[in-house]
């Protein structure tokens, strides 16, 4: 089981202040996941595993802004439920090139996904470190494409409860991420805890690529609505003991 780590020292805003918070635009569907000025809420704090496992359960995340830590919460949220991945029969003949791990790189799928040399890249040492201590707790987990025994794609991501919220996914290999993201979907719907309909998969902003795979937008306020709910859901087989 996940290790409760010391509660955070900071105030984070709750999930009812979060859902009366404006909205700025309309939804977008950006495909570099750009997003609407009321997206950042907060500015601040560290990323100690208590501070981030408060956030998420409130209906945030982090990302660098500058030298500190911005809080996001979007307007409009990316979501995929577990019946709505679109698998294409191209997908499905490709997910049979490539075995599917839990947790076995977690430090290197990290490091793929903070390759510099990737377009919009946002992590950086402290997030990598942040969530290296969460995964080092039982809290962060990876998935993991492998192909003729080399890490060729994957994602990782936070899972509280029925929540897994994606941070970010990467790929060597074409079609891997999305191998790795079916992974994830078919681990999770297959739970012995009979709870897979109560589970859900923030992917943060729906990309146009995203959509394409299944994700929608739900507004803010009712990401936070479902939270209570996914969060008192048991913690997936699929994450180990």
């Amino acid at each position: 089981m996940p290790v409760e780590p010391p509660p955070t020292q900071w105030d984070l805003p709750s999930r009812a202040e979060l859902a009366a918070l404006p909205v700025l635009d309309e939804p977008d569907d950006d495909e570099d996941g750009t997003h609407d000025g009321s997206d950042l809420v907060a500015v601040g704090a560290d990323l100690e595993p208590g501070t981030l496992l408060a956030a998420y359960r409130s209906g945030l995340f982090p990302m660098p802004e500058g030298r500190s830590i911005g809080w996001w919460c979007p307007a409009y949220r990316g979501v995929l439920q577990l019946d709505g991945l679109r698998v294409s029969r191209s997908l499905r003949r490709s997910a049979r090139d490539f075995e599917i791990r839990v947790d076995t790189a977690f430090d290197e799928v990290v490091a793929a996904c903070a390759d510099p040399r990737r377009p919009h890249g946002w992590i950086d040492g402290r997030i990598a470190r942040a969530y290296g201590d969460l995964h080092r707790l039982g809290w962060a987990h990876s998935v993991e494409a492998w192909r003729d025994g080399r890490l060729a794609g994957g994602l990782y991501g936070v899972a509280i409860g029925g929540l897994f919220a994606g941070e970010s996914m990467f790929h060597h290999v074409t079609d891997a991420s999305k191998v790795a993201l079916l992974g994830l979907v078919e681990g999770l719907r297959s739970d012995p805890a009979g709870a897979a309909g109560n589970r859900l998969i923030d992917v943060q902003w729906a990309t146009r690529h995203l959509t394409g795979l299944g994700v929608r937008q739900i507004t803010r306020a009712s990401y936070l609505a479902a939270l209570e709910g996914l969060l008192a859901v048991p913690t997936a087989a699929l994450w180990g003991e």
